[in-house]
């Protein structure tokens, strides 16, 4: 188990590497230049030789093998770098954008959960063929509606229209509605997907026709029964989408307004400020593969097959 383990952690590191490799080189190959962005406006008054101390100041000149192997170690001793256009360390502003995201990112995925269960033992317990297979075809509509479509649509219909909620100075609580929302249905969709196929094939095993032969109710026989099992399958999956869930908390913040991850990483592909995307890419990796990573190590512990045979492997 302590092999699996080591082998998993450096899989994780590998990962991280390449992706801290590839957002380098990808961010390099880019065109434009955040220091003249910002600087070279007219109004600050800066001199072709203060621009050139300052691009000396911040290592854009260096060659770019010399760049590469500053900004690895950099991030290896925790230094991600100076922001040119917050004129902070990029650490300062990835902790202060921190808790919007982590919040949103946090009720969206667990309401995502709910409906995804919610539509799974539905589509399991509904007493007609034609409404079971209505609530079936629900994941497929939310996977295909896009993110920023659908939270325009709820701003339109739930605060222009109705006006139950306001997305103007709203309060702490309210202004996370509609995001939540927006960001829980996309996501909500492969997970009930999953779930209700997993349903499917547990419901035809042995054991499940024995606890009907018993006398139990459907809904026991799916909750006592069907349920842990058709749960483990969709542990990867949940997983897996962690990474989605970050890619539409920037386009959900972005729609929103919303000052988190996302709408920092918006300014920053807005301003071509390199060190903060560098470092978003990063922390981005580092939690799709700490989450994946905790996924693979709570299998043995729901499925005592998977400790057995690692056992047996050992």
């Amino acid at each position: 188990m302590s092999r699996y383990i080591i082998g998993r952690i450096g899989q994780a590191l590998l990962v991280l590497w390449v992706a801290f490799t590839a957002a380098f080189l990808l961010l390099q190959a880019l065109p434009g230049d955040a220091i003249l962005i910002k600087f070279q406006n007219p109004e600050l008054g800066l001199g072709p030789d203060q621009i050139a101390a300052l691009r000396e100041a911040y290592g854009v000149d260096s060659p770019l093998w010399a760049q590469y192997l500053q900004a690895l170690g950099n991030f290896l001793a925790g230094n991600f770098g100076y922001s040119v256009q917050g004129s902070v360390p990029v650490s300062q502003e990835l902790l202060a954008n921190l808790p919007a995201t982590a919040r949103l990112a946090g009720f969206g995925f667990s309401l995502a959960v709910l409906v995804a269960l919610g539509l799974a033992f539905l589509a399991t317990l509904a007493p007609f063929a034609w409404l079971r297979s209505a609530i079936q075809a629900i994941p497929s509509l939310f996977i295909s509606v896009p993110v920023f479509w659908l939270g325009i649509m709820l701003i339109q219909t739930f605060s222009f229209r109705l006006k139950w909620i306001s997305v103007i100075n709203p309060g702490e609580w309210e202004g996370l509605i509609l995001p939540v929302i927006t960001l829980a249905v996309p996501i909500s969709a492969p997970l009930a997907q999953i779930l209700m196929r997993n349903i499917d094939e547990v419901s035809t095993q042995p054991f499940v026709a024995v606890a009907r032969a018993k006398g139990a109710s459907p809904g026991w026989v799916l909750w006592k029964h069907v349920a842990k099992n058709a749960l483990l399958p969709t542990l990867t999956i949940a997983g897996i989408l962690f990474g989605e869930l970050l890619a539409g908390a920037v386009i959900t913040e972005t729609v929103f307004g919303l000052n988190g991850i996302g709408g920092l990483t918006e300014r920053s592909v807005r301003f071509q400020d390199a060190s903060v995307i560098q470092a978003v890419v990063v922390f981005s990796a580092a939690c799709f593969v700490a989450v994946n990573l905790i996924v693979d190590l709570l299998y043995p512990v729901f499925d005592p097959r998977l400790r057995k045979a690692k056992g047996a492997a050992a």
